[in-house]
C-alpha cells in the first residue's frame, strides 16, 4: 500500500508515451495492483510475494539489506515514528521475513532468531518460569532435549519426556503447576506424529499453552495454528533456507499477545535473525512448495525401495502404507504430501548401519542438517542426538545404526543407485559390535 503513490504515477507515465497510434484510453486497471485479495493468493504465490513490496524509494522488487545498526530520528517526541531505533529489537530487512513468515504460517506474527535453537529458548523463556512444568514429547531435536533436561532444569523448571503418539497419555501427565505442552511433528528423527487438534484442543480446556516445533513439515505440509496450536517453532536453517546456506529460526505466535511476549524475549536475549541471513531467507523461501514437492517425491520412491531390500530391517517415512500412524499422517498432512525425511535400519545391527553411512555415495552426503537441496545422510546418536542420554535415545528407537535421510532434489534413480550400491556390499552376516560414541555437539 505504501508503494501505490509512486506504482501508479510509473504507470500512467507508461501509458502516455506508449500508444503508437495516438489514441490514449484510460483503464480501470492499475499496475501495481494486486489483481485479487492478497489472502485470497495460492500458497506458491505468497511464498513469492508475502511481506514484500517493492521499494518506496528505487522500485527495487528484491527487499534490500539494511546492514544498519541504528536509525535516525527526526525529533525526541517523533522517537520511533518509522518503527526502527535500534537492530537488535527490529530491523527492516528482518521484519519483512517475519512478516512472510507469520503469513505463510497463518499466524498473527512471527519473530526470527539467529538459529533455530534460539527461537526453541525463547518459546520456553515466554511461557515458562521457576516453578512451573512442560509436558514434552520424549523424541525431539537432541538440542531441544538437551536445553531443557540442562538449562532450563537448572533453572528450576520441570520437564516430563514422553510419548506424545497417545492424548491420554500426555493428559496424564498433566500437573496442577503445568503451563506448555510442547510437541513436536513430525518428530527428529524417528518420525512420529503428534494429533495437533486433539493435543491443542486439550491444552485450551486446561487453560494451557499448545507449542510445536513443525520445520520437517514446513507449512506446505501442516500449519499448526490451523489446528489450535499457539506457538509454532521453524528452524529456519532447514527447509526455509533448504541450500545449507544461513543458520535461524522462527516462532509464530496465534495471538498478539503471545507474540509481544515472543518479541519482548528476543530483545532481551539479543538473538535476532542478522539482515544479511533474512534477506537470504527471503529469497530461498520463493522455491519452497516447488523443492518440497520434489524432496517428497523422490523420498517416497526411495521409501518404497528400501522396504522392498532383503538387506532393510524397518523403513519409517508417513507416506507409507506401513506407517504405524499412516491415519494420521494423511488426515494431518495436506496435499498428499508427507515431507523429504525418512529413516532406515539394516540386518545386522549398529556395525552393519555403521558400515552403510560410512560406504554412501555421492550425491549423498554424510553430514549434519536436513531440508536441503542436496540429500544427507546423517547418523543421529553421533550427530544430531548426541547430546540426548543413551537410555533416553534407546527409548525411542535411536539406536547406534539408526540411519536418518534427508532427501533432496537429485533424480531418484541417482539417489537409490548409491543406496542400493551400498547395501548390496554389506555382508550378509555383520556382527553387532558396539561402536564408541561421540561427545555431543
Amino acid at each position: 500500500a505504501r508503494c501505490e503513490p509512486m506504482l501508479r504515477s510509473v504507470s500512467r507515465s507508461a501509458a502516455r508515451i506508449a500508444p503508437s497510434s495516438g489514441t490514449y484510453r484510460t483503464l480501470a486497471l492499475k499496475s501495481g495492483q494486486w489483481v485479487r485479495n492478497k489472502d485470497d493468493l495460492h500458497t506458491e504465490t505468497k511464498l513469492v510475494h508475502a511481506g514484500v513490496d517493492p521499494d518506496p524509494i528505487t522500485g527495487a522488487i528484491l527487499t534490500p539489506v539494511y546492514q544498519s545498526t541504528t536509525y535516525v530520528q527526526e525529533s525526541v517526541d517523533e522517537y520511533l515514528a518509522k518503527g526502527y531505533s535500534y537492530s537488535r529489537t527490529n530491523n527492516p530487512t528482518v521484519t519483512v521475513l517475519e512478516n512472510k513468515i507469520a503469513e505463510l504460517e497463518g499466524g498473527y506474527g512471527a519473530a526470527c532468531f539467529s538459529t533455530g535453537m534460539a527461537a526453541t529458548i525463547a518459546v520456553i523463556t515466554s511461557t515458562m518460569q521457576a516453578g512451573d512444568h512442560c509436558v514434552i514429547t520424549n523424541c525431539s531435536y537432541g538440542g531441544t532435549n538437551r536445553a531443557c533436561r540442562t538449562l532450563f532444569t537448572d533453572m528450576g523448571m520441570e520437564f516430563d519426556f514422553i510419548d506424545f503418539t497417545e492424548l491420554a497419555n500426555i493428559e496424564a501427565h498433566l500437573k496442577p503447576n503445568t503451563k506448555l505442552i510442547f510437541s513436536e511433528s513430525p518428530a527428529n528423527p524417528t518420525l512420529t506424529l503428534t494429533d495437533l487438534s486433539a493435543v491443542s484442543a486439550l491444552a485450551k480446556s486446561r487453560g494451557l499453552l499448545h507449542a510445536c516445533d513443525s520445520t520437517f513439515a514446513t507449512p506446505i505440509l501442516q500449519r499448526p495454528v490451523d489446528h489450535g496450536v499457539d506457538l509454532v517453532i521453524q528452524s529456519t536453517t532447514k527447509y526455509y533456507d533448504g541450500h545449507n546456506m544461513t543458520v535461524g529460526g522462527a516462532v509464530v505466535a496465534a495471538s498478539p499477545e503471545l507474540h509481544e511476549r515472543v518479541k519482548h524475549m528476543q530483545n532481551v536475549h539479543g538473538n535476532i535473525m542478522s539482515p544479511q541471513n533474512a534477506f537470504y531467507t527471503l529469497q530461498t523461501a520463493k522455491t519452497l512448495a516447488l523443492r518440497v514437492r520434489q524432496q517428497c517425491e523422490n523420498a517416497q520412491a526411495i521409501a518404497e525401495f528400501l522396504e522392498r531390500h532383503p538387506k532393510v530391517d524397518v523403513v519409517r517415512y508417513p507416506g507409507l502404507a506401513s506407517f504405524p500412524q499412516k491415519e494420521l499422517a494423511d488426515r494431518q498432512h495436506m496435499n498428499g504430501l508427507h515431507g523429504g525425511m525418512l529413516w532406515f535400519e539394516v540386518k545386522g545391527g549398529t556395525a552393519a548401519g555403521r558400515a552403510l553411512m560410512d560406504s554412501i555415495q555421492r550425491p549423498w552426503s554424510l553430514c549434519e542438517n536436513l531440508g536441503a537441496l542436496e540429500s544427507i545422510c546423517t547418523c543421529p546418536a553421533v550427530m544430531t542426538h548426541a547430546n540426548m542420554l543413551a537410555e533416553d535415545r534407546l527409548k525411542v528407537g535411536i539406536t547406534d545404526g539408526f540411519v536418518r535421510l534427508s532427501v533432496g532434489i537429485e533424480h531418484k534413480e541417482d539417489l537409490i543407485a548409491s543406496l542400493k550400491a551400498s547395501l548390496d556390499a554389506l555382508p550378509d552376516e555383520l556382527a553387532d559390535e558396539e561402536a564408541p560414541r561421540a561427545a555431543a555437539a
